[in-house]
Order: C-alpha cells, then sequence, then structure tokens
C-alpha cells in the first residue's frame, strides 16, 4: 500500500519549517503545502470524489500546481495533469476521454488564457461535472463564481486530513501524450511507477535529505520530465522548490543566482537558451560554484552544447532518457560517474533496456547494431487508459516499445540514433537527423538546427535542414552550408536544401516541432 502523497507528508513530518516552494517573495515551508494541499482534498471529498475518480488540473509553474496535484491524490483520486496551451475543444477532449469528473484550472493571463479555454471546455463534455477555477490574487485557490458553479472555498476547508490509502497498482496519473501520430493517449501510471521513479534521485543525482538541493522548475509540471524529476524528485527529499512559470534564460539565470539553486534540468533547448544569454552582467563564477547537478531529457542533447557548458559552468550535464510511458526515467548517466558524451547512460536500478526489430525480436549483439529501444521495469505504465489495442501493441510480456532507435557501446551505455518516424529514408539509405544536427552544429554560422526529410521525386525523400544563424555570422549563405555539408557527410547524407529561420517552432515542453516545418 503507498500514495504518491506520501512523499509530501513525509518530509511535511520531518522538516515542516523547510521552505519547500519559492515563487517570486511567496516562500511556503512543507508545512504550509501541505496544509493546503489538505484543503484541497477535503473539498474534493465534499464535492464527492472518491477514490479513483479522475481530476484534471491546468496550472503553469505555480504553488497551486503541486498544492492541487498532491491534494488530488490524498483524496484518492487521479491526477490528469493538462497541456496549459490547450484551446478549448483539446480541453474538451482531455476531459472527456480520461473520464474527469472535477477540473481545477488557472484563470491564466491576456497572453495565456488558460481559465476561458478551460470553462469552454469543461462545459463541452458531460462527464466533469465540478468545475475550480484558480486565482492568482487570492491566498487559496477559489471556485468559479458564476452561478453554474456551487461549492464552498477551499480555503473554508481544514487544514487536516487522513490521506486516502491507495495499493502500489492504483493509478496514481494519467498522462497525455503528445499526439503527433494521432489523437493524445493517455498513459495511467501506478504509484509505485511514480514515487519509485522519484526516489531514484538518491542513485542518480546524490539526492539526499540531510542536505537537500535547490531546483530551479522551469520544466513544466504538467509533463512527465519536471513532475517527477523536479517536483516529486524535490519533495522525496526536503527539497526546494523555485518555480518559472515560463521559460525565460535571462530570467533563469538571474533566479539560479538568487536562489543559489545546486538542481537544474531542462531540455537541450533551454541550455542552449541559457549559453546564449550569457553577457558580462553574469556572474557565472557563482551560478557554477553553487550548481552541484545539471541534467538533461526530452530529446537528444547536441555534443557542441554539452561541450559549452562544461567550459562555461564547470559542470557535466547528465544526460538521460525516459518516455511519459515510463514515469518518466528510463536511463541516465549517473552522478558521480564519468558519463559519456552523447549517451543517454545505462538503464536506471530496476529497470532494464533492449534493442528489438520490428517484429519484437531481439537486435543483433553488435556495438554498431541499431533498433528500437524496449524497457522493462517499476517505471512502465500500466497501459493507454481505455485503450487496449493501443497497450496491446505497446507493451508485450511487460516490455514497453519507444519508437526511439539507438545502439549501445560494449559497456552498456546506449546512444540514441533517432525517432523512428523521423528516419528519412533516401534513395533507399536510412538517414538519421540527429547524427546531421550533430554535425552541423559544429558549424560557427549554426546556432540551433532541425533536420527533416521533405519529398523529392527521384529520391523518395530528401534531406532539409531548418537553421537558426548565429547573430555573428549572419553573412552565411544557404549554399555556404551545403557545400561545407558536403564535405562533411556522405553523399547520401548531406543536406541538399537549407533554409533559415529566425527561430524554430517548439513545444510547450521545449522540443523542436519538427511536424511544422517542411
Amino acid at each position: 500500500m503507498g500514495n504518491l502523497a506520501d512523499l509530501l507528508e513525509s518530509s511535511a513530518t520531518d522538516y515542516a519549517d523547510r521552505t519547500a516552494i519559492v515563487f517570486g517573495d511567496t516562500r511556503l515551508n512543507y508545512a504550509q503545502v501541505n496544509g493546503a494541499a489538505n484543503q484541497v482534498a477535503n473539498l474534493l471529498v465534499a464535492r464527492g470524489i472518491q477514490p479513483g475518480d479522475k481530476v484534471a488540473l491546468s496550472c503553469p509553474n505555480l504553488p497551486y500546481f503541486s498544492i492541487i496535484y498532491y491534494g488530488i491524490l490524498k483524496a484518492g483520486g487521479t491526477v490528469v495533469p493538462l497541456n496549459v496551451l490547450l484551446k478549448a475543444r483539446e480541453v474538451a477532449y482531455h476531459l472527456s476521454d480520461s473520464d474527469a469528473k472535477a477540473y481545477f484550472a488557472f484563470e491564466g493571463t491576456p497572453d495565456l488564457p488558460i481559465g476561458e479555454a478551460a470553462w469552454d471546455g469543461f462545459q463541452a463534455t458531460d462527464s466533469c461535472t465540478e468545475f475550480f477555477l484558480i486565482k492568482l490574487d487570492s491566498q487559496q485557490p477559489a471556485p468559479l463564481e458564476p452561478p453554474e458553479f456551487y461549492g464552498p472555498l477551499v480555503a473554508e476547508q481544514p487544514p487536516t486530513f487522513t490521506t486516502v490509502e491507495r495499493d502500489d497498482d492504483d493509478t496514481a496519473v494519467i498522462l497525455y501524450t503528445s499526439g503527433t501520430t494521432g489523437q493524445p493517449k493517455g498513459a495511467e501510471l501506478r504509484h509505485r511507477n511514480m514515487r519509485d521513479n522519484a526516489l531514484s534521485g538518491k542513485d542518480l543525482f546524490g539526492a539526499d535529505a540531510a542536505n537537500p538541493d535547490t531546483y530551479l522548475c522551469v520544466l513544466p509540471l504538467f509533463h512527465s520530465f519536471g513532475q517527477t524529476v523536479i517536483q516529486n524528485g524535490a519533495f522525496a527529499f526536503g527539497g526546494t522548490i523555485v518555480m518559472l512559470p515560463r521559460f525565460e534564460a535571462k530570467a533563469a539565470l538571474s533566479l539560479m543566482h538568487n536562489n543559489e539553486v545546486s538542481f537544474f534540468a531542462g531540455v537541450p533547448t533551454m541550455y542552449w537558451g541559457l549559453l546564449g544569454a550569457l553577457d558580462d552582467s553574469i556572474d557565472v563564477a557563482t551560478l557554477a560554484k553553487n550548481l552541484r547537478v545539471a541534467a538533461s531529457g526530452g530529446s537528444a542533447l547536441p555534443v557542441d552544447i554539452h561541450r559549452q557548458f562544461k567550459e562555461r559552468f564547470g559542470v557535466t550535464i547528465l544526460e538521460g532518457y525516459g518516455l511519459s510511458e515510463t514515469s518518466p526515467v528510463a536511463s541516465f548517466s549517473a552522478y558521480g560517474e564519468e558519463p559519456r558524451v552523447g549517451s543517454i547512460g545505462k538503464p536506471i536500478p530496476g529497470v532494464e533496456m533492449k534493442l528489438i526489430n520490428d517484429d519484437w525480436s531481439d537486435v543483433a549483439d553488435s556495438v554498431d547494431a541499431v533498433g528500437e529501444i524496449a524497457i522493462k521495469g517499476h517505471n512502465v505504465m500500466k497501459g493507454y487508459y481505455d485503450r487496449p489495442e493501443a497497450t496491446a501493441e505497446a507493451i508485450h510480456d511487460g516490455w514497453f516499445r519507444s519508437g526511439d532507435l539507438a545502439k549501445k557501446d560494449a559497456d552498456g551505455f546506449y546512444f540514441i540514433v533517432d525517432r523512428s518516424k523521423d528516419m528519412i529514408i533516401r534513395g533507399g539509405f536510412n538517414v538519421y537527423p540527429r547524427e546531421i544536427e550533430e554535425i552541423m552544429m559544429e558549424h560557427p554560422a549554426v546556432s540551433l538546427v532541425a533536420v527533416i526529410g521533405v519529398p523529392n521525386e527521384s529520391h523518395g525523400e530528401e534531406i532539409k535542414a531548418v537553421v537558426v544563424k548565429n547573430k555573428d555570422h549572419d553573412d552565411v549563405s544557404e549554399a555556404d552550408l551545403v557545400a561545407w555539408s558536403k564535405e562533411q557527410l556522405a553523399a547520401y547524407k548531406y543536406p541538399r536544401v537549407v533554409e533559415f529561420m529566425d527561430e524554430l517552432p517548439m513545444t510547450s515542453t521545449g522540443k523542436i516541432l519538427k511536424r511544422e516545418l517542411s
């Protein structure tokens, strides 16, 4: 038996006065966060939420997210975190698909009108019967004011609550996949999936409650990476979370300096942003002195960014790998061990990984063999909610197939080659965009690049590079980069087409959105 909310309760018992969350001038200790989560749990129970009921949540990186997240868990509910950028029809889809019974939504801002979309989406579904609007200017989350909603304020609820016991295999969280191949699917993650993944921070990063870290939270908490590695990982070891609702490199560097941040986790484009924002006004020496861990995931980290960060901050970025379906962490380069630059490390304790073919058979045991990553262990989801056929396609004999292509060296370190769906087939040859991107990042004029395949009559697909220039090399031309690439890459690999853009489209989690490039 074990409820994921025990992570918060244990730290609130052992470190009641220790700062749990920092947001602007607000500092909440563990006792305050736990008490507020209890108020949310009391409200949900008062409104008829039963153990196992799904409760959705739309909120940026604000203290409300953690308070409501653990409040839902305490009440025995299942948390359904939603991307804050969803439009009304998308909100309606997620509420309906998850069978959510209640929904909390941040009221939003003029440039991010979450509350408006949430309200419209809520009205478009019959399954969800309770809607709560989180008001930024109130001390506690408050309910929606219109007459369509009736219910007590969260602030009126008592700050004590006996957490509902849940079985390890009960669903704690439903995380929706990005839906790049169709409608988003909800990955059902058990209490033990999420708890054990958070606790792996001790082995992976040297997390220690006696010497707690201060985490900068720039990864969206509705996403599995931020939720597990930052929120649950920090609360599991009595750490402090410094919240930043939206990543902006200068603001992130300032918060890191002012709060003595020791743990930074981000996707590769965030590290690229931090490096690009460094100037004479930034006290890099102090940042480097405080920073203990730098972790990267979400997509492959260019080797050049790895090198630059080590030179400027004196910290080697630990690269890892995982998916929403694996809670998310499956492998990592462990803290204190010499990493293989460009590698996603080895499977974390309690997890196995192997490379498979399309028919689930194992790939030949060779250092040059490329196969699809399959994962088995305590982190693998229960399945896709209400989608038995999709679950059967993804999980076989306990193994989850990832859709990511990789190879493994003689020492057991894994190296991502590419997404199987991103692979380009040019003239019958398999071309992996990540390899080309790594090479092109070595050119001094290339600040960021995404390589895609575009239709071609004679070769099936042609290779195209979409490039963001370094500001000091504005004179480079498309032809220059094509010619340079031709010298660096085999004839079937180099991009024949180059396009310049001021910025690349990205998802809310900072991944380059290749499907919007053409």
